[in-house]
């Protein structure tokens, strides 16, 4: 792409938009203007993200424009009029311009014939999820760039089993953008709009039977509803979308004692409290942790911007807490809801659980006790809700819970991705019962310790910037795939597994198989005594991410060998990136 020539193209569309004419009028410098100009922004299984602004590479209404006329493309091209009747439904958080994007989105798609259902309040990725496989739309929208700074959004796309879209169509969506221009796309007007009856406004009956379906996913009930109030807990929404959802489920279930943080409390695109609102960050907890000082909460928890992420802490008998990991929420669920399901006598012969492969060993373990099949599947919960498409399809198996060490979980299957209002309310649900036997979440995940062994994991994210930082990441790639690692930490590497080639070598045998994955642009390497290792890219921006995990029987020797992993591993990344 000639940025210079593109450069221009929007300079000359400024004059007719004052909106943009102020966002170009904050490219002041030769940098600046290319990277906002020197590529457009990566549309794939995740969609669109990006920092908000003028340009290609930026998120602005043209290029939502774009890529909603690319989707009503596909749509027409594959499912015709049938498509287009049954709709898409639309979703968006608190993020800057969020609102914006949504009805751009709506008016784009409704100029091509597609009927919309428009959310007209903040509503969490979950409950988009929901809606979608509710009213049988073709596929969803949500306006939203997750955890990510104040200056990004992002634009999900659905299909219609509920889940984020496949590689392939992904790739048909991408097709048919790249065949419209962004200054082509018309959006219909908003009053002919709702006249025409393309445009439907989604009522509170679709949150009533969200939260009624959610609800049956309790495995105590009836202790929850009588013990719930016991529980004193503190709540944050972070600025976004969790505040009604997260609240409002708990009340129903009886859990009435939970105290929000008012500072954090009232939708903010520019999160002032926090550098990023991220659950996954201990910073995102500190007015959390005032609050629960002040009131003496023994439980915390945290839901991101559109609240599909949860993070949790817990008081320990010090009086501090214990900021959980996505990896320790995880597996505590799954303990939770295998032991339940066992105690009523209900545990099903085919149940399964699904995580992504860079999560925790130890739900492994755990689903080995009860009898149940886990499955390994890429990193993006999408390979999750297949699984729970393959479930529903097939009756293989019974799908009972998935979680990525990314602080994603969710039961049930009425949603297809991450639900942070879900797992807030079985959280409390655990809580509340545990309580009745004495016992805090904190001695409940000592006591899994304490019976499968010290599982350990650290993840280190590598943040570099703009078109440089995306090069610098690819050369890294290339270095590690032509002279993969035979020894880490003073370790012999057992297994490698290429997954841009989905080839997966024995290194002792020298024997090679395939991976049964889909290809991703990941490396993973399998050391004695059930540790790993998996280096990626992420997919939406120019970042490298590191995941390692150990083992032991206790947790010195679990430590001792996690942080001589890191070290190797670090410095060597370390020096391929400069950084």
């Amino acid at each position: 792409m000639d940025w210079k020539k593109e450069f221009e193209r929007w300079q000359a569309q400024a004059a007719h938009d004052p909106f943009l004419a102020d966002d170009m009028a904050k490219l002041t410098d030769e940098k600046s203007i290319e990277e906002s100009f020197y590529t457009e922004l990566e549309f794939g299984t995740a969609g669109l993200r990006g920092i908000i602004g003028a340009g290609t590479n930026r998120m602005n209404a043209y290029v939502v424009r774009r890529a909603s006329r690319g989707l009503a493309e596909m749509i027409l091209e594959t499912e015709g009029e049938s498509g287009a009747k049954r709709g898409v439904a639309i979703a968006y958080d608190s993020r800057n311009r969020s609102d914006i994007f949504a009805m751009e989105t709506a008016l784009t798609l409704c100029s091509c014939g597609i009927r919309v259902y428009l959310y007209s309040t903040l509503h969490s990725v979950p409950q988009l999820s929901f809606t979608v496989r509710h009213l049988n739309c073709i596929a969803g929208v949500v306006i939203t760039a997750s955890h990510n700074p104040p200056e990004y959004n992002g634009y999900k796309v659905y299909w219609e089993d509920g889940g984020q879209c496949a590689p392939d169509r992904a790739n048909r969506i991408l097709d048919c953008i790249r065949r419209f221009d962004y200054f082509e796309v018309k959006p219909m007007a908003y009053t002919t709009a709702l006249s025409s009856d393309l445009l439907r406004i989604i009522g509170s009956e679709v949150d009533e039977e969200y939260y009624k379906r959610t609800m049956t996913l309790l495995m105590h009930p009836e202790n929850l509803r009588e013990n719930g109030k016991k529980l004193n807990a503190v709540y944050t929404p972070l600025h976004g979308s969790g505040l009604v959802p997260v609240t409002e489920i708990l009340r129903r279930v009886g859990v009435t004692n939970i105290h929000v943080v008012a500072e954090q409390e009232k939708p903010d695109g520019d999160f002032p409290t926090v550098k990023a609102p991220n659950p996954e960050d201990k910073n995102a907890f500190t007015l959390a942790r005032k609050l629960a000082d002040t009131v003496g909460a023994n439980l915390m928890f945290a839901t991101d911007p559109d609240s599909d992420r949860l993070g949790v802490a817990v008081r320990k008998p010090d009086g501090d807490f214990l900021m959980l990991t996505g990896n320790q929420t995880g597996a505590l669920l799954v303990h939770y809801i295998l032991s339940s399901l066992k105690e009523r006598g209900e545990l099903p012969e085919n149940g399964l659980v699904v995580k992504s492969f860079v999560s925790t060993t130890l739900a492994d373990a755990i689903c080995h006790k009860y009898g149940v099949t886990i499955k390994d599947v890429l990193t993006g919960f999408r390979f999750i809700s297949e699984w729970i498409e393959h479930c529903e399809v097939t009756g293989e198996y019974k799908f009972l819970f998935g979680f990525e060490e990314s602080y994603g979980a969710l039961a049930g299957g009425f949603a297809r991705d991450k639900d942070a209002v879900c797992a807030s309310m079985l959280v409390c649900d655990a809580a509340a019962y545990y309580m009745q036997q004495g016992k805090t979440l904190y001695d409940v995940i000592n006591d899994i310790y304490g019976e499968y062994g010290f599982y350990m994991e650290r993840v280190k994210s590598y943040a570099l910037s703009g078109k440089e930082g995306m090069e610098r990441i690819a050369n890294a790639m290339t270095q590690l795939v032509t002279s993969p690692l035979t020894q880490i930490g003073g370790e012999s590497v057992l297994v490698y597994e290429n997954h841009n080639e989905q080839t997966r070598q024995d290194l002792s045998s020298g024997n090679s198989a395939p991976t049964g994955l889909p290809k991703s642009n990941a490396l993973r390497f399998l050391l004695p005594g059930g540790a790993w290792v998996v280096v990626r890219p992420s997919g939406t921006e120019p970042k490298l991410k590191l995941y390692i995990g150990a083992a032991g029987k206790t947790s010195e020797a679990s430590e001792e060998q996690l942080n001589r992993l890191m070290k190797h591993v670090d410095d060597l990344i370390s020096g391929l990136l400069g950084v």
